[in-house]
């Protein structure tokens, strides 16, 4: 084993050390108070819930990782939620944690929310939500309550969706409370579990000092009062088995989806293997990018665009699992252009930024969706580059990737620096789902040039106070410095902000591309792709 793959495996340990920890949701002693009261986790919920043969991908498990310690912490931002396959067909399924905080939501549970609805709009897949929620988290209100893409937006969402005809199901197995109450309410069917499920806009606190009402939890939004008096729910059931299992059969009876009609043969095996060796350890090294794609495709097979210009990016075709797939990625070997000048690694050139753009539209042309694997620490500068246009073919790449219409997908297998972030379809570029690696970095730029750009401003800002510092102090201040801004660019930081939908197992990659693909072809393309005033 050589210190690449070492220090790969140890990066793995690591993140199953952490997934671990997050599994656990609000702790023990949460969990067997859920026990007491004949209630299921969320992951055993979904365990029931979900097929055994076919993927689960869950999204944003690191959401809120170390954000609200003095609150106590939020893990997985007190949402259980993916994409999985419940009698044969793929759904987004989105469970509160009750453990967590009664299911309270968080700023980054709004954040979570929005995103998985945001992918089952752009894939048109249905949504099941399991309910279990106290409501907002009060201390935080201002962060979750009022703004566009706040706790509101959730039920703008399920409107919007039951317009474009995504199906909707909600089984309510715990509290369902105050503005909550409309999500259930704006599905297409309701489910609730008697004796634990309960909906109402105020609960019975609240209606005591209101309006001095004594009335219990029961009465005054439970399942048989929705489903015998007010007609609010479709169905009650004794358990929580019984329940999902009625989920179950209302998905088994949907019709088909449409297609979007992208092309997919038998899969095949990559021919080449060794994916963990290939990442340098400090993410600084150079390596053939080719090697890593051919560790990822069928049959190890890359059908390579403009091969010999641009060299500094690497644009082919290939296939995933059988889908047939247009790849984007960087070059991290130094290479040499046809007027004999070296280029660096990782670096997007004018000619890369050309051949890219060129690349997408033909993708868009084809029908061919798009993988992205960023290792990019930036665009080059310096007057050469100027002179050459960077400016002009950066915008041109930026302009192709913002307008595709193609679904995008983006893979960080290792830096993801500066405008390279965008260029290469950052989050800000819409992908349907972007994942990192456990050894990525996401930043403006590299923590050893951006610890001495702070260093500098600081130093700066001391003297024009008239204070003196030693270079003890200097070296000091720019260990503090580095360790906190490279704490900032780890992929854990980046996935508590879903920044990334996650961060994976490189052995993963296909099986999550694999999956985002099939939820992306049940979502036809619509429009044409337009680019508007483009830079030539």
């Amino acid at each position: 084993m050589d210190k690449n793959d070492y220090a790969m495996r140890q990066a793995l340990d690591q993140l199953r050390r952490y997934t671990e920890q997050i599994h656990l949701g609000g702790g023990a002693k949460a969990i067997a108070r859920q026990k007491e009261k004949n209630k299921l986790t969320p992951r055993e919920r979904l365990a029931y819930l979900l097929d055994k043969d076919k993927p689960f991908i869950e999204i944003g498990a690191f959401a809120g990782w170390e954000m609200y310690e003095e609150e106590g912490g939020c893990p997985a931002g007190g949402t259980v939620g993916g994409i999985g396959y419940v009698s044969g067909r793929q759904c987004v399924i989105v469970a509160n944690d009750q453990t967590v905080k009664a299911g309270a939501w968080f700023p980054i549970t709004g954040k979570k929310n929005l995103r998985l609805q945001e992918i089952a709009m752009e894939n048109r897949l249905p949504v099941i939500y399991l309910v279990d929620s106290a409501g907002v988290f009060l201390p935080m209100q201002d962060e979750i309550f009022p703004d566009k893409e706040h706790f509101g937006r959730i039920f703008r969402n399920n409107a919007r969706m039951s317009a474009m005809g995504i199906t909707q199901i909600a089984a309510v197995m715990g509290a369902c409370v105050a503005g909550g109450a409309y999500l259930p309410i704006m599905s297409d069917e309701t489910l609730m579990v008697e004796g634990n499920g309960s909906i109402f806009l105020a609960g019975p606190y609240l209606v005591k000092a209101a309006i001095g009402e004594d009335v219990d939890a029961e009465t005054l939004g439970g399942a048989v009062t929705h489903t015998e008096r007010s007609g609010i729910a479709d169905y009650k059931f004794p358990t929580e088995q019984a329940c999902l299992d009625e989920v179950r059969k209302i998905i088994s009876r949907l019709g088909a989806s449409a297609s979007a009609g992208f092309d997919r043969i038998q899969p095949a095996l990559p021919a080449r293997e060794g994916l963990y060796g290939l990442i340098p350890e400090n993410g600084a090294k150079a390596y053939d990018m080719r090697t890593l794609i051919e560790c990822l495709v069928d049959d190890s097979a890359f059908d390579e665009f403009k091969k010999d210009y641009g060299k500094t990016l690497l644009c082919g075709y290939a296939r995933i699992d059988g889908w047939a797939v247009g790849i984007v990625a960087n070059q991290r070997t130094m290479v040499k252009n046809r007027k004999g000048e070296m280029q660096m690694g990782g670096v997007i050139y004018h000619d890369s930024a050309d051949k890219a753009a060129r690349f997408i539209l033909n993708c868009n042309q084809k029908k061919i969706p798009l993988v992205f694997l960023q290792d990019v620490t930036g665009f080059m500068v310096g007057s050469r580059s100027e002179h050459e246009g960077i400016i002009k073919d950066g915008a041109k790449m930026v302009n192709a990737v913002a307008n595709s219409v193609v679904p995008k997908f983006t893979i960080v297998v290792g830096n993801s620096y500066g405008a390279g972030n965008y260029a290469m379809c950052g989050k800000a570029y819409d992908p349907r789902f972007i994942y990192a690696w456990p050894n990525a970095k996401i930043a403006v730029m590299g923590g050893e040039q951006a610890a001495k750009t702070l260093l500098q401003i600081q130093v700066a800002s001391l003297k024009a106070q008239g204070r003196s510092i030693s270079p003890e102090e200097e070296k000091t201040l720019l260990e503090s410095i580095t360790r906190r801004y490279q704490s900032q660019t780890t992929p854990y930081y980046a996935a508590a902000r879903l920044w990334v939908d996650g961060i994976i197992d490189p052995l993963e990659t296909r099986k999550v591309l694999s999956e985002g693909l099939a939820a992306a072809d049940q979502s036809p393309i619509t429009e044409p792709m337009r680019v508007g005033v483009f830079q030539v």
